[in-house]
């Protein structure tokens, strides 16, 4: 049974909390749009293709049984709402690239004088449902480019490594890094994963670990801290992250602890690839250092399950994500093959 993070059906949308697990798989109602901006705040649903599709689904059950008078009172809603959505995480582009998209559709559609307003709000709603097909599509369509990048030339079952959680939890289903770690099980290739745990929110070790028992994938899990001490002892084939943006150079952000991942890749020789969608690559930015940086509340790093483990006063700096040279990368995985960092600019059109 494959893990479901986001259910939706006619104009319902529930998504796992994501704060409860491993103990307690619990499904909470997203009814307007308010919920789904706190609970993308929260990060009871996060991972970039997951932030996006929740986001805008939010918009939809908003909307759903609403009657609007004219379509520009149902155009300015519309944006209103996806503008204060894509301030509920400011470093994942793929909620923005959505809201951008689905803004345009209803500024075509109120200057389309064939489309009544219910039928403008019918496509709006037709669009945004759609995403979370195309979704699994992209996901499915990357684990494959991934597991034939990894195993061109290579005969044996492969080890790998990934960072935070980029699976069926962070995506309409299936998974992007893990995804390909998956495509590559499906081939009976797989001989071992390493997860890391992913401070402070410990990602990895709460729901990346969770996927790979859930799947019964031959894995282990180790601190962050334990990476380069992996790599020196162990032969690893590779790493494989997620992304929240790529610039259009190829810099990538992701989760916290990805950068130092592929300085130590680097140091032993080790392919460092990244797993993500089109939808996640913004080429109107032109490298990592315009990507700006969510930080989080400091609580985050000094406190477990409510209980302070810090000593009291000390200070704090907790950014979300960090960025990785494009030179690192070994190559992005996207559903239209592997490319280059290098090659970004000119097959993807700016948004």
């Amino acid at each position: 049974m494959t893990l479901e993070a986001i259910k939706y059906k006619v104009g319902q949308l529930q998504i796992l909390d994501q704060l409860l697990l491993p103990a307690e798989s619990k499904y909470i109602p997203i009814a307007s749009v308010k919920d789904g901006w706190d609970a993308i705040y929260k990060m009871q649903v996060r991972g970039a293709p997951a932030i996006a599709i929740v986001g805008c689904l939010s918009l939809v059950v908003e909307i759903y049984d609403k009657q609007y008078d004219t379509k520009h009172a149902l155009q300015s809603e519309v944006v209103q709402h996806l503008q204060y959505l894509v301030t509920s995480r400011p470093t994942a582009v793929n909620l923005k690239l959505a809201a951008d998209e689905v803004k345009t559709l209803a500024e075509n559609l109120l200057a389309n004088e064939t489309v009544n307003v219910e039928g403008m709000k019918h496509q709006i709603i037709k669009s945004i449902e759609q995403m979370l097909e195309k979704d699994i599509q992209d996901n499915r369509a990357i684990g494959e480019n991934g597991a034939n990048a990894l195993l061109k030339g290579v005969d044996r079952p492969l080890k790998l490594l990934t960072h935070c959680n980029t699976g069926s939890l962070a995506t309409a289903g299936y998974g992007t890094a893990l995804g390909v770690i998956r495509s590559v099980n499906v081939r009976n290739l797989l001989e071992h994963v390493y997860c890391t745990e992913t401070r402070p929110y410990n990602q990895g070790a709460r729901l990346t670990a969770y996927e790979l028992v859930h799947d019964k994938l031959p894995a282990t899990l180790i601190t962050d801290s334990m990476v380069a001490a992996l790599l020196n002892s162990t032969k690893v084939d590779a790493i494989i992250v997620g992304a929240d943006r790529v610039a259009a150079n190829g810099d990538t952000a992701n989760k916290i602890g990805t950068y130092q991942l592929a300085v130590v890749a680097k140091h032993h020789d080790v392919p460092f690839y990244v797993a993500a969608p089109f939808t996640s690559i913004d080429v109107a930015i032109q490298d990592g250092s315009r990507i700006k940086i969510e930080e989080r509340p400091e609580q985050e790093l000094t406190h477990i399950g409510g209980q302070r483990i810090a000593a009291p006063g000390i200070g704090c700096w907790n950014p979300a994500f960090d960025v990785t040279p494009a030179e690192l990368i070994t190559g992005i995985i996207t559903e239209r093959g592997v490319l280059k960092p290098s090659e970004l600019a000119e097959k993807v059109r700016p948004k």
